[in-house]
This record gives C-alpha cells, sequence and structure tokens, in this order.
C-alpha cells in the first residue's frame, strides 16, 4: 500500500523542478524516491548534496555501504537500486549477495568496512570495538570510519523513507536472501 504517492514535476515546488530537470539529464529519469523527497520543499536538495558531499569512501565502497545498510534495514527500493549501482561499479551478482550479508571474502578491506557496517546499522552505531579495530588494521583511516558513517546515515534516510512511504520500486527487484544466509555472517 502506499501511503504517499510519487510526485510528478508539475506537483512540486520550482526548486524541485530545477533538481527534476538535473535528475532526468543525468539519469535519464527522476528515480521515485528522489521524487517522493520533493513532496518537502527542502529534502530533495538536501539529501541530493549529502547523497553526493565529497567523501573519503570511494565510490565502489560507498555501494557496498548502501546494499549492508540496505539489507538490514530490508529496504526493497534501495537494494533493488544498489544492485544495479553496484554491478555498475563492477561488482558480479555473488559478489553483490555477499556484500548483503555483510561480507566481502574477496577483498579484506572492504571486508572490514561490510562486517563494521552491518554491525553498525544492526546496533545503531554501537558498534562492537573489535571491528572497529579491524577496520582500521585493514588498512582503513580514521577519516574513513567518519565518512561511512556518514554514508551510513545516507543510506538510513532514504531506506526510512521506502518503508514509511512505500512508494513503486522502479528498478529491477534484487534478489531475495535467504533467512539463513543473513545470520551466516
Amino acid at each position: 500500500m502506499n501511503h504517499i504517492n510519487v510526485p510528478t514535476r508539475d506537483e512540486v515546488s520550482p526548486a524541485n523542478q530545477q533538481l527534476f530537470d538535473q535528475l532526468k539529464s543525468e539519469l535519464g529519469v527522476v528515480p521515485n524516491l528522489y521524487a517522493t523527497l520533493a513532496h518537502s520543499e527542502n529534502a530533495l536538495g538536501t539529501y541530493l548534496a549529502l547523497q553526493n558531499a565529497r567523501s573519503s569512501i570511494p565510490g565502489k565502497a560507498r555501494e557496498v555501504v548502501n546494499l549492508v545498510v540496505s539489507q538490514v534495514n530490508e529496504c526493497d527500493y534501495c537494494l533493488a537500486a544498489h544492485t544495479v549501482i553496484a554491478g555498475m561499479n563492477g561488482f558480479t551478482p555473488s559478489q553483490i549477495l555477499e556484500i548483503r550479508k555483510g561480507q566481502a571474502s574477496f577483498d579484506p578491506k572492504l571486508d572490514a568496512l561490510a562486517r563494521l557496517a552491518r554491525d553498525i546499522a544492526i546496533r545503531r552505531g554501537h558498534a562492537d570495538p573489535a571491528l572497529v579495530d579491524a577496520f582500521l588494521s585493514a588498512g582503513w583511516t580514521k577519516e574513513n570510519l567518519v565518512d561511512a558513517i556518514v554514508t551510513i546515515g545516507d543510506k538510513t534516510v532514504t531506506n526510512y523513507l521506502h518503508a514509511t512511504t512505500n512508494v513503486p520500486i522502479d528498478f529491477p527487484m534484487a534478489p531475495a536472501l535467504s533467512s539463513e544466509s543473513i545470520t551466516d555472517s
């Protein structure tokens, strides 16, 4: 059940219309979740600024965080979108499924990131100190730690927006994980 509609360009403010035009020129479409943010005069612009802000976490690693957090938060919309984006960033379908489980055995540095991001999301920020130590020992920095937490917050915003609004998913659905595979890590 959809709790609110996905607004069209004509239904949003002039400032948001400009953002719609920018998104359409960059992506070819305005994804439904972005459009839903435009119900607010400020939320879409604020969210895009957060998402596009400079970060010490490179794009491929950010997708690890996006997938892990979206899996923890059970956001089908973000899992669908980030499965596509992760594939565009060079991850294979089997790697994407493993990342969603909170692991990346194919890359020790990404594995430490995935494990920590999952723990932070599950424990609502109260990370296991051993996982923080493992993250830093894998070659990540304190700056990376802070930026990873910001990325977790970024993804949590859209996970919660979709959970609350249930707007239609306009990406191919991500494959389901079995409940056993999620708890194996």
